[in-house]
């Protein structure tokens, strides 16, 4: 148990009384002694100042989209090619998440392909979470409200409440990307993320489950430490209406033949 402040201060003003009191009785008792002129301390010369260049400026972001030869659906080549010619991510590393094809795809800021894999999604099908869902128990979340929303997201890295490192989607609706907890062996999480179709890849309360490699590997060292911008497609709902802006690109003009 700490002591009290007032008690530290009370004894370092007792120890300090006594010392003087020490010192004063020693210099009575202890014969004097001529004192020696000393001679002046030598003038110091001040090192010349080194010449400090100044900073070089950070190499301008190239943008381009890279799949790097990965094969995705249309609707993510769209959004993906719409964040890197918008500059909408800003300097920040990004993921896809194809809810339909249950897939997570990270890119750097400029829009190269890092890494790909299957992810696991909330039960039910739908683009919106129930409002005030992240403050309720899990035991109280019915089946129908366990959704992985839609939405452009500021993700953080950060940990949840059992302690484990988490990427935080929408942390008021307590939605996250981590590994995926293999604790109900009923539930098959693991072969579920094994299989080559999506069908099965509907299991959780909404947090989107990563295997442990990508995660380690290639997720969380890309995203430790900083923010990251989630663009989560919709499953039901229009991509136009997720992402308006998408309305708004500008696409490329048809030539036609005089």
């Amino acid at each position: 148990m700490a002591r009290p402040r007032f008690l530290d201060a009370d004894l370092c003003q007792g120890v300090a009384a006594g010392a003087l009191a020490a010192a004063a009785a020693l210099a009575l008792w202890w014969p004097s002694k001529p004192v020696q002129p000393t001679a002046p301390a030598a003038a110091s010369v001040a090192a010349p100042a080194m010449a400090t260049r100044p900073a070089q400026p950070a190499p301008p972001l190239v943008r381009a989209l890279d799949l790097g030869g990965a094969r995705v659906s249309e609707p993510v080549r769209r959004v993906a090619q719409w964040v890197v010619d918008s500059a909408d991510n800003g300097q920040q590393p990004f993921v896809l998440l194809d809810k339909r094809g249950a897939r997570v795809l990270l890119f750097d800021a400029g829009g190269r392909l890092l890494g790909s894999s299957p992810v696991l999604l909330g039960y039910a099908r739908g683009d919106d979470s129930v409002p005030g869902i992240g403050e309720r128990p899990i035991e109280a979340v019915r089946s129908s409200e366990r959704t992985t929303p839609a939405g452009r997201f500021v993700a953080e890295p950060g940990r949840n409440a059992l302690g484990e490192e988490v990427i935080w989607v929408d942390y008021e609706a307590a939605v996250s990307m981590h590994r995926v907890r293999l604790n109900k062996r009923e539930e098959r999480r693991a072969q579920r993320l094994a299989t080559p179709s999506p069908a099965d890849n509907r299991i959780s309360y909404g947090c989107i489950n990563l295997p442990h490699g990508f995660f380690e590997q290639q997720l969380w060292p890309t995203l430790r430490g900083r923010r990251a911008i989630v663009y989560v497609l919709p499953e039901q709902k229009l991509l136009e209406q997720v992402f308006p802006a998408l309305t708004r690109a500008a696409l490329p003009q048809a030539r036609t033949s005089a």
